[in-house]
């Protein structure tokens, strides 16, 4: 007889989905103080509500609807909507986990970053991305479309 799936404890939850949920807040925000306000609001919610799940797809489902709504919510803040950029002419923080993939994928547009980060660094197929985003499946497809081109694009300028 098959037991039933049990919910991970918070432990296990920031363990099993904790890089997950940082990653995709960072690729979608490109702070990573800002993807870690994501990740503790996402963490705390998960602790409030304790949700039961009937499967780990289910659970990863959850992580990935909360992280892009937390998100959302974020971008919306009173605290985000009063803030102003840094000055162009401050240094840039020098990371060397940073990338040159990684500065390619900053400079798309908000609504592509998600839906390359889910595809190519999460490994998931684009059914999911189109449910965990609330986007259609053709919507998803046609974004990677675009975000491979731009990237080219990018990629072909730098050469020149």
């Amino acid at each position: 007889m098959e037991q039933p799936y049990r919910s991970p404890t918070p432990e296990e939850a920031v363990g099993q989905y904790g890089d997950l949920v940082h990653r995709l807040a960072y690729a979608k925000l490109g702070s990573r103080s800002d993807a870690d306000d994501v990740y503790q609001e996402v963490f705390l919610r998960y602790l409030r509500k304790r949700p039961a799940f009937e499967s780990e797809e289910h659970a990863k489902a959850w992580f990935l609807r909360v992280t892009m709504n937390c998100m959302k919510s974020f971008w919306g803040s009173s605290f985000r909507r009063r803030s102003v950029p840094l000055d162009e002419t401050l240094p840039a923080e020098d990371r060397p986990e940073d990338g040159v993939m990684e500065s390619y994928l900053r400079r798309l547009p908000e609504q592509y970053r998600a839906v390359v980060h889910l595809f190519y660094y999460e490994d998931l197929p684009t059914a999911q991305i189109a449910k965990a985003l609330g986007r259609r499946e053709t919507t998803v497809r046609v974004q990677l479309m675009r975000a491979r081109q731009m990237l080219r694009e990018m990629m072909e300028k730098e050469d020149e």
